[in-house]
């Protein structure tokens, strides 16, 4: 097997292992009997479980099978593609992204990530909700939740969104395990196989690769630093009619920028005028000092449905979001939510009622604004004098979108000297185009690897500044 393995790379050994396996496959056909795992790792000078890794995922993808006491076969249905030119698989790049991250080495700094550091959580508060919990309720232990969600918690939902305008009732709220799957459950009730979405260009890729698994067509309108281009969503929409436009309100991933009143109220015109609905996703809500401008709060639950999640502050693994919807689409909302997911995990509910309710959450999440906007202030004033190139400046929350002064080849060097993963930029792009920014999350930003980084990747022409 002709392919090389670079164990120093940014890209983690399973997943380059994958792909050269993948290209083996592809032109030399089905049947084939693969090297065995103690095998190609001592090729290869690489862990088994690496080899294990990308088997698995082989196997998963029906490229190969495995035949117990003899080893792994290409499967008879792969043919040979030798002269076959690779064609784009939109689903695959994000899924490849994400196994990406979310596999690298522990001790890489993954600078390009979507979500808060270990060391910045807090445990103390949510080991004693989670006693208190099994101490007191041995239903949220071992049973489902309502079909809907825990009604005490889709109350402190519907009192927790009227600082942000947003006045709705708990019948209209609907519990999930994520935004994630809140963004699942609509696409599965609002839209066919053909249909026209709009979404932002950057914007969030695993959305791109979900709408892409639903078969479709996906356009993408530039954003702003003050949300959509109106003039250039009023061009598109005079040669397409979207059934939704996803918009993500509040410190945009990857952008952080932030909706202002004034586009807000156009967007909302232009949804009335060619009848359109929109998607408000608003799960860094949280991370905000002040509340600003909500397409909900303007629009009152007609045409915007807004979600949002309690991953991104609280745990990444205690998973619980909501949909807050117009009246007439709950009851299908939770009719699929049932058929895919019976509930939401009634164990995390009641976690998160019980922090909600002693304002355990509510001092976590000041005390999470705090840090971030700091390490916000930090971030821009080191990207500013290494001559980075910033496409604006948040008052807080996560992410900055950047530009290096350097080359692509020196910025993967460097990222490699340091031990530093990027989020693959291109993914954040529709149409899946090259681009010279990088999403940065500020959270990770006080690690000297990253100051590092930035330093190496600085401009010749700020060394004096």
């Amino acid at each position: 097997m002709k392919f090389q393995v670079d164990r120093h790379a940014a890209t983690p050994v399973a997943q380059q292992l994958e792909e050269g396996l993948r290209q083996w496959i592809r032109h030399n056909g089905g049947g084939r009997r693969l090297p065995s795992i103690r095998r190609l790792a001592a090729t290869h000078n690489i862990s088994r479980n690496a080899v294990i890794d990308a088997y698995e995922r082989l196997v998963s993808a029906g490229l190969i099978r495995s035949k117990p006491g003899s080893g792994f076969y290409v499967t008879d249905r792969v043919a040979v593609q030798a002269n076959k030119q690779p064609t784009f698989n939109p689903l695959q790049e994000v899924t490849n992204g994400l196994w990406g991250l979310f596999s690298a080495e522990e001790h890489t700094l993954k600078l390009g990530c979507g979500w808060l550091p270990n060391d910045w959580r807090e445990s103390d508060d949510l080991t004693y909700a989670i006693r208190q919990v099994a101490r007191n309720s041995r239903s949220g232990i071992f049973e489902y939740s309502t079909p809907q969600g825990l009604l005490t918690l889709r109350r402190l939902i519907q009192e927790r969104l009227r600082p942000l305008a947003i006045t709705t009732d708990a019948q209209q709220i609907v519990t999930t395990n994520s935004g994630s799957h809140s963004l699942d459950l609509l696409v599965r009730l609002l839209l066919e196989p053909g249909d026209v979405v709009f979404v932002e260009s950057p914007g969030y890729y695993n959305l791109f690769g979900l709408l892409h698994l639903q078969r479709i067509h996906v356009v993408g309108v530039p954003r702003l630093a003050d949300g959509p281009d109106i003039e250039r969503l009023e061009a598109l929409l005079a040669q397409h009619r979207p059934k939704l436009f996803y918009i993500n309100s509040v410190y945009h991933n990857p952008t952080g920028s932030t909706l202002t009143p004034a586009i807000a109220h156009r967007v909302l015109q232009l949804a009335e005028r060619y009848d359109f609905k929109i998607i408000e996703d608003d799960i860094y809500a949280d991370f905000q000092h002040t509340p600003t401008t909500r397409l909900a709060a303007l629009d009152g639950l007609k045409r915007v449905i807004y979600l949002a999640s309690f991953s991104k502050t609280l745990s990444s693994s205690l998973r619980v979001g909501f949909i807050a919807s117009p009246p007439d689409l709950v009851q299908r909302l939770v009719d699929i939510k049932m058929l895919t997911s019976i509930s939401a995990s009634l164990f995390s509910e009641q976690v998160l009622v019980t922090l909600l309710q002693n304002g355990s959450y509510r001092k976590l999440i000041e005390r999470l604004r705090t840090r971030l906007s700091n390490q916000m202030a930090i971030a821009l004033t080191l990207l500013k004098k290494a001559g980075w190139e910033v496409f604006t400046e948040p008052a807080g929350g996560m992410f900055l979108w950047a530009k290096p002064p350097t080359d692509d080849e020196t910025l993967k060097a460097t990222a490699q000297r340091y031990e530093i993963m990027l989020s693959p930029s291109h993914l954040f792009l529709p149409d899946n185009a090259t681009t010279p920014w990088l999403r940065l999350n500020v959270a990770y930003m006080q690690d000297p690897r990253a100051k590092a980084f930035i330093e190496a990747n600085r401009s010749y022409a700020n060394t004096s500044k």
